[in-house]
């Protein structure tokens, strides 16, 4: 039997994909990375992706693990060798168990993260990881480079909505951690080495999610702002006023805005007048455990006093939930908006809201200075740190004239971020984008570790070869 055939023996001949049937899962999102496999293989238990991985260890042929294909990283697209082996976990799209009394959820790799919101819906509980691909992305992908969406200021991000894990090892074996405990001091936490490794040292194949009630009512406000700065102070106003009840805080430049606007015409800019012609804005969300009323009087109270103080200069405050769902939907098309303008240089960073202001000003400086007439397209989660600080070409470049420039962009964005002493990945992951860089910027012990814990868990190095991390410091 050829290698096909043993893999079709293993999940099943429709389960074996090659050829043109096999070219969406061939190439990423962003239409950045495209490779080749030897197939893409569609287990439907945890059991037939242990025996796959089993195939593949005796065979030595890379695994590729693949969600929903919707990374930014290039962290589930195959090399062009044509060796490796695409396996894709849609099939394993269960709800295995919901405890209400416990507050947990056990879920399959596979399920869209949508599935998994409204199911916790179902039962009157919150599941918070949000971010804009949740119709598509899955849990699995989610975990493996430990997403962060709009709620991390409040629930925190991936890795901080898990309590147990089941993992597939590269040795094909099954490690079932699917524990439901919030105190377990028993040793190594290996969950936490599984989430955000990006396929590099398992395959995560179902996971015990935490819940939470579903607050009462959210409020939700888009307020104009002259500058970064007054946004840094308006998040304290917003941490002293609000406690834990402040659940989102975005900073969105004016131009994202014009934007969304300009490809989306059914979609409004929510001002008049000059305050629809500010540099910068801020998305506000405060979920209320008491009622509506009580939401709306704390943030007309809170926004009432920022206007006062003059951090603020205008807001406007969702009257229902249409139209929290409208200024949300606005901060949401952002990256559509960007797909639909053309190519741009994108990062994905962090680094402390305290720095934040004065990264935006040195690293724009830096970039005008090298290249003027470059544009600035920023936004992100000012709450928690994380910028999508992106560069598109504006009127002075081509799209190609852009992209010669992108090495030299990147250096410049990435030693701001360092200097400022943050993240050049914040919650895109690694994947093969970034992969190179990461001797540059991180700790040599702490790359040394990494590269301990890899050779480690996986020896013959079939784990998503290429991504994250290189085998030695060459």
């Amino acid at each position: 039997m050829d290698q096909l055939g043993e893999l079709a023996a293993l999940v099943g001949t429709a389960n074996v994909i090659t050829g043109n049937d096999a070219q969406g899962y061939l190439t990423d999102w962003r239409g950045r990375y495209s490779g080749s496999a030897l197939a893409v293989v569609r287990p439907g238990s945890t059991q037939e992706v242990a025996d796959v991985v089993k195939w593949c260890a005796r065979h030595q042929v890379p695994i590729v693990p693949q969600g929903g294909n919707t990374g930014l990283c290039g962290a589930a697209t195959p090399d062009d060798s044509g060796r490796a082996l695409v396996l894709s976990l849609g099939r394993l799209n269960s709800v295995r168990e919901i405890d209400t009394d416990n507050d947990t959820m056990v879920v399959e790799a596979g399920c869209i993260l949508q599935t998994v919101q409204q199911t916790a819906r179902d039962v009157d509980r919150l599941f918070p990881l949000s971010l804009a691909a949740e119709g598509s992305c899955t849990i699995g992908g989610n975990l493996a480079c430990n997403a962060g969406g709009t709620q991390v200021l409040r629930y925190g991000n991936a890795r901080d909505l898990v309590l147990g894990l089941e993992v597939v090892t590269a040795q094909g074996e099954i490690w079932h951690g699917l524990r439901g405990l919030r105190k377990d001091n028993t040793g190594y936490d290996l969950r936490d080495l599984f989430i955000g490794s990006e396929g590099t040292l398992g395959i995560i194949t179902a996971a015990t999610l935490k819940l939470f009630p579903l607050p009462v009512a959210q409020c939700t406000a888009l307020v104009a702002l002259q500058s970064v700065e007054a946004a840094v102070s308006l998040l304290s106003i917003a941490r002293k006023g609000f406690g834990p009840a402040l659940t989102g805080f975005e900073l969105i430049a004016g131009n994202c805005l014009n934007l969304v606007t300009h490809h989306f015409p059914q979609q409004r800019m929510p001002f008049d007048g000059p305050s629809a012609a500010l540099p910068w804005y801020a998305l506000l969300e405060l979920s209320d455990s008491e009622s509506a009323d009580h939401a709306r009087e704390r943030f007309e109270t809170v926004v009432g006093d920022a206007i006062e103080a003059e951090v603020v200069v205008d807001a406007v405050i969702a009257e229902n939930i249409s139209q929290s769902k409208a200024l949300w939907h606005l901060r949401e098309s952002i990256p559509l908006a960007e797909k639909e303008q053309g190519k741009s240089i994108k990062h994905d960073v962090s680094v402390p809201v305290s720095s934040m202001a004065d990264f935006v000003r040195t690293t724009n400086e830096a970039i005008q200075a090298r290249f003027p007439g470059l544009e600035h397209v920023i936004f992100g989660h000012l709450g928690d740190g994380n910028l999508h600080y992106n560069i598109a070409r504006g009127t002075a470049f081509s799209e190609d004239d852009l992209l010669d420039r992108q090495e030299a962009i990147y250096d410049i964005v990435h030693r701001s971020v360092h200097h400022y002493h943050g993240s050049i990945s914040a919650e895109h992951g690694v994947g093969q984008l970034k992969r190179d860089l990461l001797d540059q910027f991180k700790d040599p012990v702490e790359m040394k570790l990494m590269r301990l814990l890899k050779q480690t868990l996986d020896p013959h190095g079939i784990m998503n070869p290429g991504k994250v991390v290189t085998p030695d410091a060459g």
